[in-house]
């Protein structure tokens, strides 16, 4: 090893890095609490970049599609081509949530009342089949009336509970009004974080790329700058298929029980609509709500339903998911199912739909990497399509070879025969 400056410098980035993790492992408890501390402090920016990212999907497209062939010397356009975006996606993003409120929402408390209904019913049934039972089982009957109990125990351990919980009610009260209001100025400040963002998107990957280019050597900088392009690209692209689909799969749904006549159609297309953006298990959540709304009104028709949604599923899962969903990630099945298991158990929802596009952005950069050690070592491994033609024009070639053989054989008998027919 050479000892010169850089390598001196490098031993003190490693001495300095070695201590730090030391001290991180032997105060867990102080780090983990300092990051607590930092992620509270910026969660509501973080909400804002993730609604600035999802705002800026329908943006795009509505910029391209109204001001896409503006001239850049229209300056007044250009002024109002960013506002005129903005209001118009936050428009139509109000509009549909105003439309699943008030669509689903009337359905949702009709079928709670009429549950509601059907409760005390269902009750006196259970009743009289208890009843019914415990005549045919006179010794339990004698067992229940033989027990013993302790009134005045009973009745002071219910004022002592009511007297606890009264206590513990007001203060539950008290931190979810706190909760609330903490929730509500969460969200109010995201919101108004990610319209600054949007409305400086340029501005601010422009000044990323500097610091960027600032504090990285320029090979290292501009594959960083590669990486975050690829990775915006697969994200916003997973984003916009997930959502196209789930229109698709909820307007399936809507039209084909409208035309066999079956209860809750627009209900039910909407819930599968918003349930089809959770990757792979989201529809068979909609399937249950929806085979439990109908089974309210009709147990032959929530079978049928569930028949349904089986045939839906297939073809959603066989032609539109891979069409639509399957082109942005690129991304092979399995790595799918493995994305959405492992963003599942670590974070919910929210883990399903970012680990997706965060796994396939992965696998692009692997693979890459993969293909770059292949050439140093000139090395040629054929792809699969290329192997699939291979086996492809050897079974040809095979089956070529066979049949010329048959038809020697066949030539040679017929030579035979004739030459005995000449004898």
């Amino acid at each position: 090893m050479e000892w010169n400056k850089e390598t001196f410098k490098q031993l003190r980035f490693l001495a300095a890095f070695a201590i730090l993790l030391y001290l991180g492992i032997e105060h867990f408890d102080v780090v983990i609490s300092a990051v607590g501390t930092v992620l509270s402090l910026m969660f509501p920016f973080i909400l804002g970049g993730g609604i600035a990212f999802i705002l800026n999907v329908p943006m795009r497209v509505i910029e391209k599609g109204i001001f896409g062939r503006v001239k850049p010397e229209s300056r007044h356009l250009q002024r109002w081509k960013r506002p005129v975006s903005l209001l118009l996606t936050l428009v139509l993003v109000a509009g549909i949530l105003l439309v699943v409120i008030f669509v689903v929402a009337p359905d949702l408390w009709n079928t709670f009342v009429k549950i509601g209904y059907e409760i005390p019913g269902f009750v006196l049934e259970t009743q009289t089949w208890a009843e019914e039972t415990l005549k045919k089982y006179p010794d339990v009957v004698e067992w229940i009336n033989g027990l013993e109990f302790n009134w005045a125990e009973i009745w002071r351990n219910l004022l002592t509970f009511v007297r606890n919980g009264a206590g513990n009610l007001l203060n539950t009260t008290v931190s979810l009004a706190t909760g609330i209001v903490s929730g509500v100025t969460t969200v109010i400040i995201a919101f108004v974080f990610s319209i600054y963002l949007l409305f400086q998107k340029e501005t601010l990957e422009r000044q990323g790329k500097m610091v960027v280019y600032a504090f990285f050597k320029e090979k290292q900088a501009k594959q960083i700058i590669r990486v975050c392009s690829l990775t915006h690209r697969t994200f916003a692209s997973f984003l916009a298929g997930q959502c196209l689909e789930a229109v698709i799969l909820g307007s399936m749904f809507f039209v084909i029980m409208s035309i066999l006549r079956m209860p809750y159609a627009l209900l039910i297309g909407v819930l599968i609509a918003f349930t089809a953006l959770i990757p792979i298990f989201g529809a068979f959540i909609g399937c249950i709500l929806g085979a439990f709304l109908i089974l309210m009104e009709s147990p032959m028709q929530a079978f049928v339903f569930v028949i349904l949604f089986l045939i839906l599923q297939q073809i959603e899962g066989n032609l539109i998911y891979p069409r639509v969903v399957g082109g942005s990630v690129k991304l092979p099945s399995i790595w799918v199912l493995v994305a959405v298991s492992v963003g599942g158990s670590l974070m919910g929802i929210v883990g399903m739909l970012v680990f997706i596009p965060a796994v396939s952005v992965f696998y692009a950069l692997f693979s890459e990497h993969v293909r770059h050690e292949i050439q140093k070592k000139n090395i040629s491994i054929p792809e699969e399509k290329e192997e699939e033609e291979n086996q492809s024009r050897m079974w040809r070639l095979k089956r070529r070879m066979e049949k010329k053989k048959e038809e020697a054989a066949k030539k040679l008998k017929e030579n035979e025969e004739k030459s005995d027919e000449d004898k």
